[in-house]
């Protein structure tokens, strides 16, 4: 029987395998490359980038009279859009605007539905460990919000009464974690999103309202007329700190890094400023209402040293 001849050196079986290995690991060390991001090649590939807004929580990110994404929160978001479009060199690249709620928004950036999730999101440590942030884009505090003929000033004056939150958010977790540590009997009621979790209030099916103060503000002085602001009163005591960030997917550190370094480069230009002029200290949609909120100390020190720690101790006054 006569005996296959023994592959050379020169063989192409041999070329054909050596060729395929080297592939193999070529392909590896790209896919771990340091430069190699998943959501700037998948924005390349398809043209289109996903971005997540909150339809009702002004003036960050709401639904503006031509029906259209728009707040603080939106503007930041489109500046790193413009930067993906001029990086990738993709003039008409589509922008792909979902809106998300609090309860799906944190899932549909871990999961990599959004590209940019651009709401009210507090950056936490629990959160972090399935999604990414920016640097931080606002410190908010939860407080109490109640009827005028309320006042509470300690957490022992929330001892048995019910408090609404929105469900899925910091606050709901805040609440839970006081009622049970301090054995406070209060029953929390939760509402789908902020307007509904307000209403539990509005209409006496609840004591108090616990949320971010910004958001609080937002509710009183942007909802449409027939709200009378001077009926409630926000509490001076303060729950939870709240650094604010633009949710990104988890791991990808050169998208991070393109959006870090827009939001930095609008921090020292000066240009936050006048974004935040426009979002809190002058007249918005939906009714021409103006905030009137001074930027805070505390994001003031943020645009000094831009950060993105989800630690409260950090940003607290």
């Amino acid at each position: 029987m006569t005996q296959p001849a023994p592959v050379s050196p020169r063989s192409p079986r041999r070329h054909w395998a050596a060729w395929l290995m080297l592939s193999v690991a070529l392909g590896a060390a790209a896919a771990q490359s340091p430069d190699s991001s998943p959501t700037l090649e998948r924005v390349r590939t398809t043209g289109v980038i996903v971005m997540g807004y909150r339809p009702s929580a002004p003036p960050f990110s709401f639904v503006d009279a031509r029906l259209k994404p728009a707040g603080y929160s939106v503007e930041l978001c489109e500046r790193v859009i413009a930067a993906v479009r001029q990086r990738l060199n993709l003039p008409d690249l589509e922008v792909k605007r979902v809106a998300v709620s609090s309860t799906a928004r944190v899932a549909l950036s871990a999961n990599g539905t959004l590209d940019l999730e651009c709401g009210v999101t507090t950056h936490t440590a629990q959160r972090a460990l399935s999604q990414g942030f920016s640097i931080t884009t606002f410190v908010a505090q939860t407080r109490l919000l109640t009827r005028r003929d309320v006042e509470l000033q300690t957490l022992n004056d929330l001892r048995g009464l019910t408090v609404a939150t929105t469900l899925g958010t910091t606050s709901q977790q805040v609440l839970n974690r006081l009622n049970q540590e301090r054995k406070l009997g209060m029953r929390i009621v939760t509402g789908a999103e902020d307007p509904e979790a307000f209403e539990l209030l509005r209409r006496n099916q609840a004591d108090a309202y616990l949320m971010d103060d910004v958001l609080l503000l937002g509710r009183l002085a942007l909802t449409p007329a027939g709200l009378q602001a001077q009926d409630y009163r926000l509490s001076s005591l303060a729950l939870s700190v709240e650094p604010y960030a633009l949710g990104l997917r988890r791991g990808d550190a050169v998208f991070k890094r393109l959006v870090d370094e827009v939001l930095t480069q609008l921090y020292r230009s000066g240009e936050i400023h006048q974004i935040y002029r426009r979002w809190f200290e002058q007249p918005i949609a939906p009714n021409g209402q103006n905030m009137r909120l001074p930027m805070s100390a505390a994001l003031r020190r943020v645009i000094a040293q831009p950060s993105d720690s989800p630690n409260p101790a950090h940003y607290a006054p």
